[in-house]
């Protein structure tokens, strides 16, 4: 087995887990405000950020939809390895990763179900950069407005649209986690 597939997890699993966990939900509650997320060395092209999220939420009940350059034996292999987390196509994937680009058509992804709604994927979405600049945001968490620099406002207009369903997003850069609810509307 290869040497990088065995490490780049947690070292000290309980603690930084706990620590990246607070992070991502921050985030969630605190929609377009960037949070520091580290602990993770994962390959490329993963991000530390990225590494840290699925460390996090992944486990082996888990789906992963790998798109693009993600989709590699290196992530894969260490996908595997640390969370056990199946990897699996757009249509039933608990989470999907990648670049904005290549995570392709938002419809592709389920959005629940008037019964089940938590039954949607996430898309984990790594950023060159990100910065509060860019669309206003409004909504749960927000106490007036904040600005998020989204690679696509039209698309996250219309996935509020389907709120209570749709799809819930987090942005990674380098150590940097940000998250976008499917209740935070987009101007």
């Amino acid at each position: 087995m290869d040497a990088q597939v065995l490490t780049g997890g947690f070292s000290d699993p309980a603690i930084q887990a706990a620590s990246a966990f607070r992070a991502v939900m921050e985030a969630m509650a605190r929609p377009g405000t960037i949070f520091p997320i580290t602990g993770a060395v994962p390959p490329a092209p993963l991000s530390p950020a990225a590494g840290a999220v699925l460390l996090t939420l992944c486990d082996a009940d888990t789906s992963v939809y790998l798109a693009g350059a993600m989709d590699c034996k290196a992530v894969r292999t260490w996908l595997a390895f640390h969370t056990g987390a199946s990897v699996v196509g757009p249509a039933v994937a608990d989470f999907a990763v990648g670049a904005w680009d290549d995570l392709g058509a938002l419809s592709q992804y389920p959005v629940g179900t008037s019964e089940y709604p938590d039954r949607s994927t996430t898309l984990v979405i790594e950023l060159a950069e990100m910065n509060a600049t860019g669309a206003t945001l409004a909504g749960p968490g927000i106490q007036t407005t904040a600005q998020f620099s989204l690679p696509d406002v039209k698309s996250f207009q219309a996935n509020n649209q389907l709120f209570p369903l749709g799809l819930d997003f987090i942005f990674t850069s380098g150590d940097d986690v940000a998250a976008l609810p499917r209740s935070t509307q987009v101007s």
